[in-house]
């Protein structure tokens, strides 16, 4: 009888009280959010010079990433499974402006790679200013006609735990330099596709 009664005055509080706080808090949320972005538009960082980390930097949006940076005049650290790929990212990177740019191939699915990663970095440049967190892998598929569930444990090991570990191994020398932690993430996140649970989970 208790249970019934308490889960009959959460659907009747609960959920208001739940409505009322969004819309107190989502309005003042989202103007600090537009004015910070205005205010980061109209001041943007200094980039010249800035050490940063990106993984999945071999190809796509890390690739494109490194670009970006680099013409921003920024020391680079590129991580990815593709040696060849990144030598040719690094090449075009310094092309671009980058003043300087370390290979590091490797795999963020493997916590003895994330933790060489960032302290192959702070050896060569001696800080850290910015961690790209971008590799990510996805596959297309029903759930139900999965083979073998436990077959996509190591798409999680990429795109969720390779971002935790290669943050959680950068993150003393981030707060001695005061940086930045950018993820790349995806819509996927609130609005899931079909045949990809496991990627929308991730996200």
């Amino acid at each position: 009888m208790a249970p019934d009664l308490v889960n009959g005055v959460l659907n009747w509080v609960g959920t208001p009280a739940m409505v009322a706080s969004l819309l107190l808090f989502y309005p003042p949320y989202y103007l600090f959010k537009t004015c910070y972005s205005f205010l980061s538009w109209l001041f943007p960082e200094d980039l010249a010079g800035k050490v940063v980390l990106i993984t999945g930097a071999s190809s796509g949006i890390g690739e494109q990433l490194a670009y970006q940076y680099a013409l921003n005049r920024a020391s680079l650290a590129l991580v990815a499974r593709r040696e060849s790929s990144l030598r040719h990212v690094a090449d075009r990177a310094l092309e671009l402006g980058a003043r300087d740019v370390v290979v590091l191939p490797g795999d963020v699915s493997t916590p003895d790679d994330c933790d060489r990663f960032v302290r192959t970095a702070i050896s060569h440049y001696d800080r850290l200013d910015h961690l790209v967190c971008n590799a990510g892998v996805a596959s297309v598929g029903a759930f139900e006609e999965i083979p073998d569930v436990t077959s996509y444990s190591s798409q999680l090991d990429v795109n969720f735990w390779g971002s935790v570990q290669t943050t959680f191994a950068a993150l003393p020398h981030l707060k001695r330099s005061r940086g930045r932690i950018v993820v790349t993430a995806s819509a996927t996140g609130w609005n899931p596709v079909p045949r990809m649970s496991i990627y929308n989970v991730r996200s």
